[in-house]
């Protein structure tokens, strides 16, 4: 029995810690940076806030909630560049917050909206859009060491989950029922979730930084600022629907230059 008590009191107690290896020094530290990852939580929190928005047909909210994710989430890989503190636990965290903001909440966010009188068909095309986010992130996961930085594979899941979340606000502010449109809610839906695990190019502006710009291309950033605050649902759904429009010229151009 002595035995026993003491090889039960030797062992040491499981603690949740993350350990990372340092690739340039070989050193492995404890513990994650904190800058990046809040706003990566907050872009979690963003989507998870546009689910409870609209399961209480918030759905001005809930297409907000979306918008705000994408926001934040662009500004997390940002500022981990910036302050040279990437991470691979961040770009785990990073893709399974994107799933839940750009994939559940935008499927759900439409299926309450607009496909929930459709029956199976309505969340079928949620589903679909669901899916093809995963697929999309996981895609993006394995070949983002290969790929041309200066192109997305397929439509970004932030810019799908934006087209279906302007869609949303734009009906929503308009007084528009979902249910009304509900066949029109289905094909964007379904369209987009497609286009993201589609073959298509996307620019990604990448090669674009922060830094000094001339002055005229700051006057252009206010400029775009106030037409978008003209009428924000309407300007941000156009610039989705021209993005898309683009890229898909963009590959057919690519392919007809190939035949």
């Amino acid at each position: 029995m002595q035995d026993n008590d003491k090889t039960t009191t030797s062992q040491q107690p499981e603690t949740f810690e993350v350990v990372e290896a340092e690739h340039r020094t070989g050193a492995r530290h404890k513990g994650v940076y904190l800058l990046p990852n809040l706003f990566t939580t907050g872009a979690l929190f963003a989507g998870f806030y546009a689910i409870v928005a609209a399961m209480n047909g918030l759905f001005e909210n809930a297409a907000l909630g979306i918008i705000i994710a994408g926001i934040l989430d662009g500004m997390d890989g940002g500022v981990a560049r910036l302050t040279n503190t990437q991470s691979k636990f961040g770009a785990e965290y990073d893709s399974l917050s994107d799933c839940v903001a750009f994939g559940v909440a935008p499927g759900l966010v439409a299926y309450s909206w607009g496909l929930s009188e459709l029956g199976k068909f309505g969340w079928m095309a949620a589903f679909i859009y669901v899916a093809c986010a995963a697929l999309r992130l996981a895609r993006f996961n394995v070949q983002a060491e290969t790929t041309d930085k200066r192109f997305f594979i397929g439509l970004p899941s932030p810019t799908g989950a934006g087209l279906v979340a302007t869609l949303v606000w734009l009906g929503a502010s308009r007084g528009v029922q979902g249910d009304d449109i509900s066949w029109i809610v289905a094909l964007v839906v379904a369209g987009a979730g497609l286009l993201m695990v589609s073959s298509v190019k996307y620019h990604s502006f990448k090669e674009f930084h922060i830094g000094r710009v001339p002055f005229k291309v700051l006057l252009g950033v206010i400029i775009a600022f106030a037409i978008v605050f003209l009428d924000p649902p309407l300007v941000l759904l156009t610039a989705a629907v021209l993005y898309v429009i683009a890229g898909l010229l963009m590959s057919l151009w690519q392919l007809r230059k190939s035949v």
